[in-house]
């Protein structure tokens, strides 16, 4: 679902295939930590979206690693305040 070769920010621009989404008041290492990779979709704001496995988590990250966590399911309202790691290769 959603796992072919991500779209670039910029055409010739590679994406980040991979982030951890840190949330607000988490403590390192804790479960507010989540690894989500690159889709083949775009969010709203033109940027590649990512999504944690079970594709609960998504998220709009920017080539500045701004975030935007999408809804995945109603009346789910999404965290603000949420940072990215980018992950190694």
């Amino acid at each position: 679902m959603g796992r072919t070769d991500p779209v670039a920010d910029e055409p010739g621009a590679e994406v980040r295939r991979a982030y951890e989404l840190v949330f607000p008041g988490a403590a390192e290492g804790g479960r507010d930590v989540v690894r989500v990779t690159a889709t083949d979709r775009t969010g709203p704001g033109g940027h590649p979206v990512y999504e944690d496995a079970t594709g609960i988590i998504r998220a709009e990250i920017s080539d500045r690693s701004e975030v935007r966590v999408l809804a995945t399911g109603a009346g789910q309202e999404p965290a603000q305040g949420v940072t990215a790691r980018p992950l190694a290769a």
